[in-house]
């Protein structure tokens, strides 16, 4: 599945003409070329190789999968690697899809794997914005990165809010709840180690951008560049954050979970300790030799008495003391 725009001098002449037709455009100055192409084959990467003359080296890494979020900067083109997030706000899964780019000075070439980068939105901020398609490449670059850095500031808010509701489940007392506490934090947790593997070198790949050597932002696309860097920054800090956050839940759910263990376990030593009491004046009162009261009433009402006092005595002292 592939995609086509072409821009004539900062205007929107042509959309989804065929790619045959690309290298009409790709050697006037005048024009700049988008090409998008989801989950491409062999041939396809050949294509592109031939019609954009890219490196050899970088083309590789647009093939194989799993690559870190980068950018490489070769004698013609950058080639830009990051992803695209998604999660489940219920359970904060995370999915990522690889997203690989080739920045050429009057080209864009973006490879989709997978089906959570939703190329659409980036259409739609293009075309929010025609008035900066005559600033180059940059602005298609831009709209790519700022699709990409705001659906990594939406994971992790949503990651932020699945945490704050497992806070809530911190202290109650099913059994399931506390099952259910241990195996979202584990979740999470992994959730989020693999979005800080995402979102921690995007920092590195937009300042290289904002770098002039890279010859891709022009002066007046700087601002937009440093507002998607301050995203950047901002989803990185809080990722970090989260990080921090969800290991203390973790340590506070064993926390919970010990303090839970000792009340139950000074429960259990308050009845013992209470039926303890009868037990030991039946034992007494059963031994074989004669005693004060032995085989009268007033023995058996003496026993009962002592037993009753005794077992209340200790009910009440352990209830004050909150043992029970």
């Amino acid at each position: 599945m592939t995609r086509t725009r072409l821009y004539r001098n900062g205007t929107l002449e042509l959309e989804n003409f065929p790619v045959q037709d690309i290298s009409e455009y790709v050697g006037d100055p005048d024009c700049m070329v988008w090409l998008d192409v989801r989950d491409p084959d062999s041939a396809d990467f050949d294509m592109i190789a031939e019609e954009f003359g890219l490196h050899e080296l970088a083309v590789e890494d647009a093939r194989h999968e799993h690559q870190r979020p980068k950018l490489d900067s070769y004698r013609t083109h950058l080639f830009l690697s990051a992803y695209a997030v998604t999660t489940e706000p219920a359970n904060g899964v995370f999915e990522a899809s690889e997203v690989a780019a080739f920045i050429t000075p009057n080209a864009l070439i973006t490879i989709r794997k997978g089906e959570h980068c939703r190329i659409d939105h980036v259409v739609e901020r293009w075309d929010n914005s025609p008035d900066l398609a005559k600033h180059g490449v940059g602005f298609l670059v831009h709209g790519l990165l700022d699709y990409l850095v705001d659906g990594h500031f939406k994971a992790v808010q949503e990651l932020d809010e699945a945490i704050e509701n497992l806070e809530d489940l911190l202290f109650q007392e099913s059994p399931k709840e506390i099952q259910a506490v241990q195996r979202r934090s584990f979740e999470l947790r992994k959730s989020l180690v693999r979005l800080r593997r995402v979102v921690l070198p995007m920092r590195e790949v937009v300042n290289s951008l904002l770098r002039r050597d890279a010859h891709v932002v022009t002066e007046p696309m700087m601002p937009y560049y440093q507002d998607v860097y301050d995203h950047v920054l901002r989803a990185t800090e809080w990722t970090e954050s989260l990080r921090d956050l969800v290991t203390t839940v973790m340590e506070t759910n064993l926390t919970v979970q010990g303090n839970r263990m000792n009340m139950i376990m000074k429960k259990v030593t308050s009845w013992a300790a209470i039926i303890a009491v009868p037990t030991a004046v039946t034992g007494f009162y059963g031994q074989n030799v004669p005693y004060p009261g032995f085989g009268t009433h007033a023995g058996f009402w003496t026993s009962t008495v002592v037993m009753i006092a005794l077992s209340a005595l200790l009910y009440a002292t352990f209830k004050r003391r909150d043992w029970i």
